[in-house]
């Protein structure tokens, strides 16, 4: 029996926890909160893969696995700040719209001619 070829089974788990890392940017990138909610078992499952002890070949995928995790932060506060600012502008708008409603005269429901 021979042994695994380097990047074969041995980095495989570590491969695929830097693939989903890459799709979780990519969905925080496109604001697709849905998609990342849909995810969050799946990276669970990733981490039950791995084994006890991370070999010394893994550890360039875990660096950058954890850079990729540290740009979705970022992608994930910017993404929340822009649902805030919008939430904000249609708070606004809708105190205006409100206070401009406030100024209506009101009509009678009934003509008085009828």
């Amino acid at each position: 029996m021979s042994s695994p070829a380097p990047g074969s089974s041995s980095l495989a788990p570590y491969e695929a926890l830097l693939e989903h890392a890459e799709l979780e940017l990519e969905l925080a990138g496109n604001g697709d909160v849905a998609g990342l909610t849909a995810l969050g078992a799946r990276w669970q499952e990733l981490e039950r893969a791995l084994p006890p002890q991370a070999p010394a070949a893994a550890g360039p995928l875990l660096a950058q696995a954890g850079l990729v995790h540290e740009r979705t932060r970022v992608e994930l506060l910017r993404l929340r700040e822009v649902l805030l600012s919008e939430l904000d502008t249609t708070t606004r708008a809708r105190r205006t719209s409100d206070g401009y409603a406030g100024q209506l005269r009101r009509r009678p429901r009934l003509d008085a001619s009828a």
